[in-house]
C-alpha cells in the first residue's frame, strides 16, 4: 500500500502535477507505453501512473529515474532569486503563440473533447473557455490560468468574455 502523502503547500502540488505532466508529455513524443517506462525505471506501471499525476508520496528517487529513463534532467532553483508575485502590469500585452493543455488544468478538463494534441492556439483555448465557462469552479483557478484568461480576453477584447466578468 502507497505511503499516505504528507500535508503539501498548494504550491508544492502545483509544481509536482507540473512535474508529472512534464514526465508524460515526454513519454508521449517518444511513444514510449507507461509499462515501458516503469520497466526501465526499474518500478511498477501504477508508480509511473503516480508520478505522471505528481503524487507527493512517491519518492524522489522514484521520480528520477522516471526523468533519467525518459533523457530527462531534473534542476533546482532558489525561491529568493525568483519575485513571488509579478506585478499584474508584468502581463500586459502577454500571450502565448500556443496554449499546452497539462499548464491549465481547468482548460485541460474543459478540452477533453480535443484529440491528438497537447496545444491550442490562443482562438482554441478562449473558445473553450467561452463555451464551457458554467463548468469552471473559478474559486479553484491557478493564477498562471486566471493570467491566461486576462490574457486571452485582452487580445480579443471583441469576443465575449468567459464568465462574463472578473476573473
Amino acid at each position: 500500500m502507497p505511503a499516505k502523502a504528507p500535508a503539501n503547500p498548494i504550491v508544492v502540488a502545483e509544481q509536482l502535477a507540473a512535474l508529472g505532466a512534464r514526465i508524460r508529455a515526454q513519454r508521449k513524443v517518444l511513444r514510449v507505453s507507461a509499462t515501458a517506462l516503469a520497466e526501465a525505471s526499474g518500478m511498477s506501471r501504477v508508480s509511473v501512473h503516480r508520478i505522471e499525476q505528481g503524487e507527493p508520496s512517491v519518492t524522489m528517487g522514484a521520480y528520477l529515474n522516471v526523468l533519467a529513463a525518459l533523457g530527462m534532467t531534473f534542476s533546482a532553483t532558489v525561491v529568493a532569486d525568483e519575485p513571488a508575485e509579478k506585478p499584474a502590469d508584468d502581463k500586459a500585452g502577454w500571450l502565448p503563440a500556443r496554449v499546452r493543455l497539462a499548464d491549465y488544468p481547468a482548460l485541460q478538463r474543459l478540452a477533453w473533447q480535443v484529440q491528438g494534441t497537447d496545444e491550442l492556439t490562443p482562438r482554441e483555448a478562449l473558445g473553450i473557455y467561452e463555451r464551457n465557462w458554467r463548468h469552471v469552479d473559478e474559486a479553484a483557478l491557478l493564477q498562471r490560468e486566471r493570467n491566461l484568461i486576462d490574457a486571452l480576453r485582452l487580445a480579443f477584447a471583441g469576443a465575449e468574455s468567459p464568465g462574463g466578468g472578473d476573473v
